[in-house]
């Protein structure tokens, strides 16, 4: 496998747009990065400042305007880098018509993988994502957590080497934060590379081992999550003690003599998604919700 999985080199996509086409926007503007193998990169911006683009383009779904892309040395378009790849688009790409089982035979069909492995493979990957008793409900059923959930698996059903997951946190439901949990830890150990895009980066920071920022179709800055978001000369501390009160006056007293300044001071905080799994009523499905 190579070093560099991903290597993008001065790369423009632009559009026509307006009346009579007559109108150019540019949504990607010379855009060159590498992403190393085995990383989990996230790309972050405002929407419309080029995610998707470019991720349609590493995906091979979309052609640049000018520069080039090489994954593991090759173009996307490249039959022996397409059975490598998956793609996970925004919204839901999905027909839904199909049963959700009947669908993850077709796609794992189409990645390559054989009857034998399609027969162990689709059960075990409906399993794992909560979809286990849903598998012959048809895809236009589903809520729009279920066919997120449902997504991911089809991502990873093949076991890529490069993973491509568009806005994969929207409409994640609760479970479906496990879901990606546990395939972005299977991707890791198995050192395959992660390009995840979204326009919060708290969605994020916790999976990725670095981050890009894309703004207006630019790439404006690149690197670790500490290094684009970490505050210099500034730490946090998550300390757990019986007596609250007496560890808030040590730890102060301790900043206060290596010259620190006690900026806040709160509680710490369980995310939602953990309050959720502590609080779940005994015996309910995760494939119970509103439709959206």
């Amino acid at each position: 496998m190579h070093s560099t999985s991903v290597s993008v080199h001065q790369l423009f996509r632009s559009f026509r747009t307006g009346l009579w086409l007559s109108q150019k926007t540019e949504a990607l503007t010379n855009v060159s990065m590498e992403v190393p193998a085995g990383a989990t990169l996230g790309l972050v911006g405002p929407n419309g400042s080029g995610k998707s683009t470019l991720l349609r383009l590493l995906a091979g779904v979309d052609r640049p305007t000018s520069g080039s892309i090489r994954l593991f040395g090759e173009p996307p378009t490249e039959v022996s880098v397409k059975q490598r790849l998956s793609f996970l688009p925004d919204g839901q790409p999905f027909p839904p018509e199909l049963k959700a089982v009947d669908a993850l035979h077709l796609i794992a069909s189409l990645k390559g993988l054989t009857r034998a492995d399609r027969r162990t493979r689709v059960p075990a990957m409906l399993e794992r994502v909560g979809l286990g008793a849903r598998g012959g409900t048809r895809l236009g059923a589903f809520s729009r957590g279920m066919h997120r959930r449902f997504g991911l698996g089809q991502a990873f059903i093949a076991e890529p080497d490069i993973v491509l997951l568009d806005e994969p946190t929207a409409g994640l439901d609760a479970p479906g934060f496990d879901v990606l949990n546990d395939v972005l830890q299977e991707a890791r150990q198995r050192e395959a590379t992660v390009i995840l895009a979204s326009h919060v980066a708290s969605d994020l920071v916790d999976h990725c081992t670095r981050l890009a920022l894309l703004a207006g179709g630019r790439l404006l800055r690149e690197g670790t999550p500490d290094e684009l978001l970490g505050e210099a000369g500034t730490v946090e501390l998550r300390v757990r003690g019986r007596d609250s009160a007496a560890l808030e006056t040590a730890l102060r007293g301790a900043a206060e003599d290596a010259g620190g300044e006690v900026l806040t001071v709160r509680s710490a905080r369980r995310s939602l998604i953990d309050l959720y799994a502590s609080t779940k009523t005994p015996g309910a499905t995760d494939d119970e919700g509103d439709k959206r």
